[in-house]
């Protein structure tokens, strides 16, 4: 059986963050591991405090990982300060295994899950990770993305590693754009207008690192969880008060 970690925070309501990751790894037939950053008092509604883990336990968890596991793939979530971004940076600079990184920002609810200060630091594990998958708030932030005018595509082109930005919208359709270099590949699937997103970026990046580690190749891997969170959003349970969970179960037509 394949390996997978998450790194990333704990969502107390369940429906992101380790546990979704968690969820979807299992969803496709793989083991998942975890490394924790944070922990947040969340629901559907919001976020009411964050506690970071200290970074040197943060470094321990990722050793004692490594040191009895044979890691196939990583996905990277929420890592809040730079203090993390820095200790995880450290570690998967000597890795040589596929990375996917989901810069998040900011909650479903609007919660902010990064300091200020971290966002440029973000960019320093962009040479060591295969792809990140910023929504189209998260590819603002990092490079000044505008749909309307291609700000910013310039830089992303530029990029020592592969960039997917999620989630733009074009009429009925939603679009998971992927730049590689000087090519542009887009992803397409019906807009879904519900309530119920919450842990779908964490979701989506944990399904593209659980495919790559099962041998698909990135584009496949991709379509695969463009799929599976389009079926997650559709067959949600209708959970909360808010911004309810995504359904991870498993037999979607799909996988």
């Amino acid at each position: 059986m394949k390996v997978v970690l998450t790194i990333a925070g704990s969502d107390s309501s369940g429906g992101a963050g380790i546990q979704a990751d968690l969820k979807t790894f299992e969803n496709f037939g793989v083991f998942g591991a975890s490394v924790l950053t944070v922990l947040t008092a969340q629901n559907t509604t919001g976020v009411k405090s964050i506690s970071q883990i200290d970074s040197n336990f943060v470094r321990e968890q990722l050793e004692m990982v490594f040191d009895d596991f044979e890691v196939a793939a990583v996905k990277i979530g929420m890592l809040f300060s730079n203090e993390i971004i820095d200790t995880v940076r450290e570690f998967i600079k000597n890795l040589d295994i596929p990375i996917v990184l989901d810069p998040v920002f900011v909650s479903k609810a609007g919660s902010k899950l990064l300091s200020d200060d971290a966002v440029e630091n973000m960019k320093s594990l962009f040479p060591y990770v295969t792809i990140i998958t910023p929504n189209t708030f998260e590819a603002k932030g990092l490079f000044n993305f505008n749909e309307n005018n291609n700000s910013g595509v310039e830089e992303i082109k530029s990029l020592p590693c592969k960039v997917l930005i999620k989630n733009i919208k074009k009429g009925t359709q939603s679009i998971d754009r992927l730049y590689s270099n000087e090519n542009i590949i887009e992803f397409e699937s019906a807009f879904l207008n519900s309530e119920n997103t919450h842990g779908t970026g964490c979701s989506f990046s944990s399904a593209i690192a659980a495919n790559i580690a099962l041998g698909k190749n990135l584009e496949d891997a991709i379509s695969i969880a463009n799929k599976f969170v389009f079926e997650a959003i559709k067959n949600a349970p209708e959970l909360g008060k808010g911004k309810g969970p995504i359904a991870h179960k498993k037999g979607f037509e799909c996988l």
